[in-house]
């Protein structure tokens, strides 16, 4: 490991924002032995990271990844590690993840959605809801069928992203909170200065991971960096026996979007366009200690952190119809996030064209804390080394951020 500069507020690498794709970035690139300071102007895990439903995983490897696989069964590997390996308790558990069927047309679109993914030796099969109640008992017996997910799992969100932090602060990483960042400058020898609003900080690298406000950051140093800030809302139940036990979701909403049309003022994938809900979507499960939690509604609303009565009804509708015991379960609290959604719908992680030395990391959209640790990975090490692998080109930022 290099040693310590003599002023602590400098740093090889400077990164903004503490979420889990900040704190993953901060602990590869401690373990390849750069000098790191992570600033987050809460605390960490105090935004989106932390108020999910703590899915991750999805299809596996399969035979030729692209970098959806690398950064949901990456980060897979790379959670996995952080509790058996380094001993951090994240509540990661591994049973895979039940994606329910609700019309005959929705299980022909899975059916052949299983076939294609199994053919590229990904992990997919489509269950009966039979099948699936063997494994689910719970799950309701009147569905269409279910699409079975092995390589999906669960973690405790805000434990995971501050035990990431925590990983890099044990390998030096300066890992700072409370610090709004108030302006980045670029100095004449191409390392950057930023102000916080407890000191001023110096870095050869300046690294942006602040999930949904890279819009308003990006202006502070005048780039456009198109991703919309998404809200989602979850509701919980009181604490429960053991009554749910895979990741669990809806196929109606992927279906929905398979049939939609593009709209060039919203990023695919949300629920609503405007006040007009276009799809219901589902995701969630039973925590460790025993509440329901469950959400789907993506809305592009701004900042708004209000969870609407309206929609989590629509939410509990559409989850009671795939496990019948939460109608008899009263909805003991609810919140929301707000999550990054770039406009294209890919990520953006890579080096901004427009500066020396600035990169960022954002757009994962509604699975930040699924794909943000192998995310976080791919940066350091692109940073590290000076060249991005070959599977960020369709995430590279040059295709989108663009000077104002």
């Amino acid at each position: 490991m290099k040693p310590k500069l003599a002023n602590s507020n400098e740093s090889d690498v400077l990164i903004i924002g503490g979420g889990i794709c900040g704190v993953a970035t901060a602990f590869h690139l401690a373990q390849l032995g750069e000098r790191v300071t992570l600033l987050e102007r809460g605390e960490i895990a105090g935004e989106a990271s932390g108020v999910n439903a703590g899915g991750l995983g999805g299809l596996g490897w399969g035979n030729n990844p692209d970098l959806q696989a690398y950064l949901t069964a990456g980060s897979f590997e790379i959670f996995k590690t952080l509790q058996l390996d380094m001993g951090y308790d994240i509540e990661f558990h591994a049973p895979g993840g039940l994606q329910a069927i609700h019309t005959a047309e929705q299980a022909d679109y899975v059916k052949n959605r299983v076939l294609r993914l199994q053919s590229e030796g990904y992990h997919a099969e489509f269950l009966t809801a039979r099948e699936a109640r063997a494994i689910e008992p719970e799950a309701s017996g009147a569905l269409a069928g279910f699409m079975f997910l092995s390589k999906r799992a669960r973690a405790n969100p805000t434990k995971a992203t501050v035990a990431f932090g925590e990983a890099a602060a044990a390998l030096g990483a300066d890992i700072k909170t409370g610090h709004d960042v108030q302006a980045m400058t670029q100095q004449p020898d191409a390392s950057w200065q930023v102000r916080s609003s407890q000191g001023e900080f110096r870095a050869k690298t300046l690294v942006l991971a602040v999930g949904a406000w890279s819009r308003p950051v990006g202006d502070m140093l005048g780039i456009e960096i198109p991703v919309a800030p998404i809200k989602g809302q979850m509701w919980a139940t009181e604490p429960v026996p053991p009554s749910i036990f895979h990741l669990s979701g809806s196929m109606e909403s992927p279906f929905d979007w398979s049939n939609q049309d593009s709209d060039e003022n919203y990023p695919p994938e949300i629920t609503h366009r405007g006040d007009t809900r276009v799809t219901r979507h589902l995701y969630g499960g039973q925590t460790r200690n025993g509440e329901i939690v469950f959400g789907g509604d993506r809305q592009m609303v701004g900042y708004d952190y209000t969870p609407d009565a309206t929609g989590i009804e629509v939410n509990r509708g559409q989850a009671t119809e795939v496990f019948p015991l939460l109608s008899r379960l009263p909805i003991a609290r609810t919140w929301a996030g707000i999550m990054p959604f770039s406009m294209d719908g890919k990520p953006i992680i890579g080096k901004v064209s427009q500066f020396e030395n600035l990169f960022v990391l954002t757009g994962l959209a509604s699975s930040g804390f699924g794909r943000g640790p192998m995310s976080g990975k791919l940066l350091a090490d692109y940073i590290h080394t000076g060249h991005p692998a070959a599977v960020l080109a369709e995430a590279d930022p040059a295709r989108c951020v663009n000077l104002k």
